[in-house]
């Protein structure tokens, strides 16, 4: 396995587009594996559970500076050959619900490229080295998604270096708490915005015009869209705004043969909750008020972006899936 040594330059909003790196799998490497039933298993028992230690760390976080640290899967998920010889790019790959998605993706067969922002560059590389265990082919994608030409490279660039584009997880967000509207400066309303919409609108306009008939595209939205927390005002109506955009894409994506979903994801312990994304007091007790009494690992949601992605589910799109603990909607 070649060590991660990517030779490129960051984007910096503004700044020009990055090189994209690749780095390819050993070719002796087995990319998924068939696997017994899963044993069953309590959902109340044995996982993470509040109260919490205190924690913060600057935006954007990193998971392997949380405690617990999150589950991704890394040592649990096996696939058995759902996505083989797919090509996906994931966004916020790094680290949270897209890290999980991207170690599931590659188990099951598909080569992934991640976009991620240069500071999470620890977390990344754990991930394309993760990746490539699976015998898969990782690109490493880093940039910030404010930028538009930034985000139009990111899919020429994954396109270019996977040797095709057939599935798109867009996932990456920001999430900062404020108890109030009269908190929220200018920049911070912008800055939410950006990553969850704006980004959102100039990756899928690009990845649409590249993707073949059967591709799918898997949106990231949240229980907020539904049941928002009163200290999430922009995160939630961006959340929102993601369920609708992925019903009416599927709609007008239908004639192309491409299928669009989204996951509504609730409490779960990724590093937005604990740079910004919930006040201290809301951290200690994340997830207590869920029937399940816990937030969600990572490792826990990865299987429903799998489904979405597979050509088993072709009949499925326009949809929004719940994975919420037992609360919230849909």
């Amino acid at each position: 396995m070649e060590d991660f040594k990517p030779s490129r330059r960051y984007l910096l909003q503004g700044a020009a587009i990055t090189a994209a790196v690749g780095f390819a799998a050993p070719s002796m490497a087995q990319a998924a594996t068939a696997t017994a039933t899963a044993p069953l298993r309590n959902p109340q028992s044995g996982f993470p559970k509040p109260p919490f230690t205190e924690q913060s760390q600057p935006w954007p976080g990193l998971a392997g500076s949380m405690s617990p640290r999150p589950d991704h899967g890394e040592h649990s998920y096996q696939g058995s050959g759902q996505l083989v010889g797919r090509k996906a790019l994931i966004t916020g790959g790094d680290s949270g619900i897209g890290r999980a998605v991207a170690i599931a993706f590659a188990r099951e067969g598909a080569d992934v490229a991640i976009n991620y922002l240069p500071a999470e560059e620890t977390d990344a590389r754990e991930v394309v080295r993760l990746i490539q265990d699976a015998g898969r082919k990782a690109v490493a994608l880093p940039g910030d998604l404010r930028d538009p030409e930034f985000c139009r490279s990111l899919v020429q660039q994954a396109h270019q270096a996977l040797g095709g584009l057939d599935v798109l997880i867009s996932n990456a967000g920001r999430q900062h708490s404020f108890d109030s509207i009269l908190d929220i400066p200018d920049d911070q309303f912008d800055w939410t915005v950006k990553t969850n919409l704006y980004a959102m609108f100039w990756v899928t306009k690009a990845a649409v015009a590249l993707m073949p008939e059967g591709a799918a595209i898997v949106y990231t939205a949240s229980v907020n869209a539904y049941d928002p927390s009163k200290n999430l005002l922009d995160y939630s109506m961006t959340k929102a705004g993601i369920a609708n955009f992925s019903k009416c894409l599927a709609k007008q994506l239908a004639d192309r043969g491409i299928r669009v979903n989204a996951v509504a994801p609730g409490p779960f312990w990724t590093p937005l909750q604990v740079s910004g994304g919930q006040t201290m007091e809301k951290l200690k007790a994340f997830g207590s008020d869920t029937p399940l009494k816990r937030p969600g690992q990572p490792a826990e949601i990865a299987s429903l972006y799998v489904q979405l992605a597979s050509a088993t589910s072709t009949y499925v799109t326009g949809q929004v899936f719940g994975a919420s603990g037992g609360a919230g909607q849909p």
